[in-house]
């Protein structure tokens, strides 16, 4: 991220104390480093130990502070649990964002009830798992914070292919909406952002593999968008900052699309570029995200 192109004064988040669940890649990491740069401290889990440690030392090198690095299965409530007692040990946090997620492309016919349970157990359970811990230990402690989902504009309008995906996302969307009401009177806020395209590793490889394979961009990430072209890092955390940082307290129960009017425009979803496809290349795809999946389990294990 080019943090140079933030909008904030300097030192805008210190005394923050913040969690980011899938913080040591994609944009998780790209938010973390934002709040960061204002002066956070910051804490990222993941199932990957090794890639957070590496995520913290890279993020510090270049802006100091502090980031703490946690392996957490967030789909485990105890784990959970074992992670929070750890951060809580030097003081409550004063954010959540939840940005753990899982997803690939596939025809729903196609999907089995393991692979429906390997995106609902994280981006449906385990976020609601890691708010309802962290928000218990604030109410009982009679402490403020900000919480902030990370979805998508498929929550307003389904996501054909990405169905597992689209029903997670969704449910998270009213949970943002449902606990802003009935946890307001705590202190607590709670808000969202469905980015757009914004162009990860991760996003390629399980939702354009044959773009990812060939060092291309995800399938339908410029086309038809009004602006012409994909998001900007700095673009994302901006937004961040801004619903998680002191000074928008009024600020609560909101998704905010940030995609370049992409959502008005052609739906934000899989539709148009997917739905031609054949057996076959479903079957090619299939195999490429298998190959993914694979290599990030075999780094989980090193």
């Amino acid at each position: 991220m080019d943090t140079t192109k933030l909008m904030y004064r300097p030192g805008l988040m210190s005394g923050q104390r913040i969690l980011i669940t899938g913080g040591g890649t994609g944009l998780g990491r790209e938010i973390a480093e934002a709040f960061l740069a204002l002066g956070a401290e910051i804490y990222i889990c993941g199932r990957r130990g090794g890639k957070l440690d590496e995520t913290a030392a890279e993020l510090m090198a270049v802006h100091g502070g502090k980031v703490t690095g946690i392996a957490c299965d967030i789909r485990d409530p105890a784990a959970i649990k074992a992670m929070v007692d750890t951060i809580w040990a030097d003081g409550a946090l004063t954010g959540l964002v939840n940005n753990a997620a899982g997803n690939f492309i596939s025809r729903t016919e196609d999907i089995s009830t393991r692979g429906f349970d390997a995106i609902s157990d994280i981006v449906f359970k385990g976020t609601f798992y890691v708010t309802l811990d962290i928000g218990k230990r604030l109410i009982a402690e009679k402490k403020s914070a900000s919480f902030l989902s990370i979805l998508t504009t498929w929550v307003w309008n389904g996501s054909p292919f990405t169905v597992p995906s689209a029903m997670s996302k969704a449910g998270i969307n009213v949970m943002t909406q449902s606990l802003a009401m009935e946890w307001g009177r705590y202190g607590l806020r709670f808000n969202a952002i469905a980015p757009g395209a914004f162009p990860t590793k991760g996003m390629s490889e399980r939702l354009s593999p044959d773009a990812a394979k060939g060092g291309g961009k995800a399938v339908g990430m410029e086309r038809g968008n009004p602006m012409g072209r994909v998001g900007e890092m700095h673009e994302i955390g901006n937004l961040a900052v801004f619903l998680m940082a002191p000074g928008a307290e009024w600020v609560n129960g909101q998704t905010i699309a940030i995609d370049g009017a992409g959502y008005q425009a052609n739906a934000g979803n899989f539709w148009s570029a997917l739905s031609p496809l054949g057996d076959q290349q479903w079957a090619d795809m299939a195999a490429m995200i298998r190959g993914s999946n694979e290599k990030d389990k075999a780094e989980r294990t090193a």
